[in-house]
């Protein structure tokens, strides 16, 4: 698929405004996942998310939409923290993205969290898209939230979708809204590997696991690869993306978001913002 059909967005948001009930709405809504398959709030797979609610882990996900123009669009979806804790790890999920949707309660519109998540995006000059949610609340007010959004956060209305992720309102809307505004990964050309990691896990059955953001070049199994921080060569043994599992693939090329697990023994190994190029 073209570069140029490739959309990286994150979703920020105040902790309870919904943002997960958002992302299994655009799963489904993709067919990426079916209602009977998903496992309530899909994305939080840690326990302590479960417990608490809180989406603490970055899991990336890629849905492809067949858009109103009769596109086929590859959408990667960064999950980032909602909590005031995990700012770090919020900013490095941001970097791999060019978009985000912003999403502000129709009810209780926009809060000091949101003031804080949305400069963050600003900071990684990410297109940023508001989603007024919860409109099917009696105390919703999407006029009210439309000034602050132009007034508190000097972004521009006329992009903001109303939607209620709880009842599956304006889900296609803000599919085509991430086509229409985000602007697609841009690919420098020369071919040379350059890749962000942005998150790694420990699996206890496959190692390391490492989160990628490629920026140009291609990432094939057997490829030998070094990470800039650590000057550590490895090779790839297994490449893919989530759909929401891991899925391998042939490759990772230019925009795309996924995984690679190579021969690194530890999570220690891995610096989070690391480089991944071709080792020679």
């Amino acid at each position: 698929m073209s570069i140029s059909r490739t959309r990286n967005f994150s979703i920020i948001a105040h902790i309870d405004h919904g943002k997960t009930t958002l992302s299994d709405r655009l799963l489904e809504f993709t067919q990426t996942i079916t209602v009977r398959q998903q496992q309530d709030q899909l994305l939080d797979s840690m326990d302590l998310e479960r417990e608490r609610g809180i989406t603490i882990k970055a899991h990336p996900v890629c849905m492809n939409y067949k858009a109103k123009d009769g596109q086929i669009y590859k959408l990667n979806l960064l999950d980032t923290p909602g909590h005031v804790d995990f700012s770090y790890e919020v900013s490095r999920s941001l970097a791999a993205c060019e978009g985000a949707l912003l999403l502000v309660d129709a009810s209780q519109g926009v809060e000091a969290q949101t003031v804080a998540n949305l400069n963050l995006a600003m900071q990684q000059n990410l297109h940023v898209v508001p989603i007024i949610n919860k409109i099917d609340l009696p105390s919703a007010d999407v006029e009210k939230v439309k000034r602050q959004l132009e007034d508190i956060l000097q972004l521009s209305s006329d992009e903001a979708v109303p939607a209620s992720a709880k009842m599956g309102i304006g889900i296609e809307d803000i599919l085509e809204a991430i086509v229409a505004f985000i602007p697609p990964p841009v690919d420098p050309g020369d071919g040379y590997l350059r890749a962000s990691v942005f998150d790694s896990i420990f699996d206890p059955y496959r190692g390391v696991v490492s989160y990628v953001r490629v920026m140009s070049g291609t990432i094939i199994r057997g490829q030998k690869v070094r990470l800039m921080a650590s000057g550590n060569d490895s090779e790839i043994k297994d490449v893919g993306i989530f759909r929401p599992k891991m899925t391998s693939c042939e490759k990772l090329e230019a925009g795309d978001v996924g995984y690679i697990i190579a021969n690194v023994k530890t999570t220690a190994d891995v610096k989070i913002g690391d480089t991944l190029t071709e080792s020679r």
